[in-house]
């Protein structure tokens, strides 16, 4: 019991100082570590967010997985469109773009602004913003449908699964067990069948 409550005396007596302190990430001066914050130069950590990938991110596979089990085929980043979409769907003239929530600034918990030099941040977030709308009025000036699909959506697949069956329509690919396949393997017996028959 004593020692419960001089734990619980010192919890209560280190809590002020590291709400006083929060650690929050920084960036030190090129060639230089900063002792508080961050472990790596900044020249570092430029080249460390310099290898962020654009393309085949983890949410986007999750969507193009998604997708083909339902039953669609698509191409994928299509050069000759603006933007470069991630999905496309020619035929139908649908293109998707699977955004994360943080680098194109959807208004859920992940768009949050970093503490550390917020200016530039600002900056590069707006000019996200702007590219993304540029890209949306081309390609429906163009007569294609944009669909955005934004990194949170996918904590619930099958509502995600719904939306995009809606937006896009249904799949034009038969799945195989109402496919033309099968009927065609069910008729085949019975000709064998008649032709039997018939020689006889």
């Amino acid at each position: 019991m004593v020692v419960r409550r001089a734990l619980a005396r010192e919890k209560t007596r280190k809590a002020p100082r590291e709400q006083r302190k929060p650690n929050v990430p920084g960036v030190a001066d090129v060639g230089e570590q900063s002792p508080r914050f961050d472990i790596m130069s900044r020249e570092k950590r430029s080249s460390l967010m310099g290898r962020i990938r654009g393309r085949n991110t983890g949410p986007e596979i999750t969507v193009r997985r998604l997708l083909h089990a339902l039953g669609y085929r698509y191409r994928l980043h299509a050069r000759e469109l603006p933007g470069k979409p991630d999905i496309v769907f020619r035929s139908r003239k649908v293109a998707v773009f699977v955004h994360g929530c943080f680098w194109h600034r959807h208004d859920c918990g992940l768009a949050y602004v970093p503490k550390t030099r917020p200016e530039f941040w600002r900056s590069k977030f707006e000019g996200n913003i702007m590219r993304d709308q540029r890209t949306t009025r081309e390609l429906e000036e163009a007569g294609w449908r944009v669909v955005v699909v934004w990194e949170c959506q996918l904590s619930d697949l099958a509502a995600l699964g719904r939306s995009l069956a809606r937006e896009i329509g249904p799949p034009s690919r038969p799945t195989p067990r109402t496919g033309t396949a099968t009927s065609a393997r069910r008729s085949g017996p019975k000709t064998r069948a008649q032709a039997k028959t018939a020689r006889q």
